[in-house]
Formats: structure tokens, C-alpha cells, sequence
């Protein structure tokens, strides 16, 4: 098994760091791209697309940031157990929500139909 990224360079794509940022976190979510696979050097990669090392290094960070990686050092970087992380930060962040939410006086329903509102347009 391989990192498979394409990036496409026209504004309708997404800028280039959230490309590499989704391809990534998709193919180590779906299994693609299995615990401890070492990814490429933040360079490497940047050359092998065509990219500036800074646009490559925002993606790692940004999954790192997410758990979906985890940098060891001079030992590389590596597809994290990313799901674990992730529903944490889930669960942190509904948590967070809920908790404003009921500051602010909104209902279960309320807050509910808020959270739908937000799922739809996040995932459409």
C-alpha cells in the first residue's frame, strides 16, 4: 500500500494544503493507509507534487493537530490511531458546544436543530 494524492491546482478544488490535508486523513481513516505507515518527508512529498514545502508542512500540522498523524522526531511521521483521536476531539468539542448552548439558553431542540443545521451544510 501506497499515499495516492492528487492535487488539483484550480480554485474549485480546495486549497492545495486542504487537499493533501482530506486525502490523507481519508485514506488513514478508511484503512488505506494503516497504523504506522510512515508517510513521506514533509520535502519528499512536496516534491513529489509539485508543491512548496511550507504548503505540505500546514497539512501535517493541520492532521497532526487532528491526530490523524503523529511526528516522532528524526524517526519520521506516522498515520496515527486516528480514530480514537478523532472521537475524542469529537466529544470534547460537543461537550464545549452543549455547554454554550445551555449558557446561552436554547432548549434540546433548539440546540439540536442547530447542530443538524451544521451537519448538513459541513457534509453537503
Amino acid at each position: 500500500m501506497t499515499l495516492k494524492i492528487h492535487v488539483e491546482q484550480d480554485s474549485d478544488s480546495g486549497a492545495p494544503y486542504e487537499q493533501v490535508r482530506a486525502q490523507i486523513s481519508e485514506q488513514a481513516r478508511s484503512g488505506a493507509l494503516p497504523v504506522g505507515y510512515k508517510l513521506p518527508t514533509v520535502r519528499g512529498l512536496a516534491e513529489s507534487l509539485g508543491l512548496a514545502a511550507n504548503t505540505v508542512a500546514k497539512a501535517y500540522r493541520a492532521l497532526e493537530a487532528d491526530g490523524v498523524i503523529e511526528t516522532r522526531g528524526r524517526n519520521g511521521t506516522f498515520v496515527a490511531a486516528a480514530g480514537d483521536a478523532a472521537a475524542r476531539r469529537a466529544a470534547d468539542a460537543a461537550a464545549e458546544y452543549a455547554t454554550q448552548a445551555k449558557r446561552l439558553g436554547l432548549d434540546r431542540a433548539a440546540a439540536l436543530a442547530a447542530v443538524q443545521d451544521a451537519l448538513r451544510a459541513a457534509y453537503s
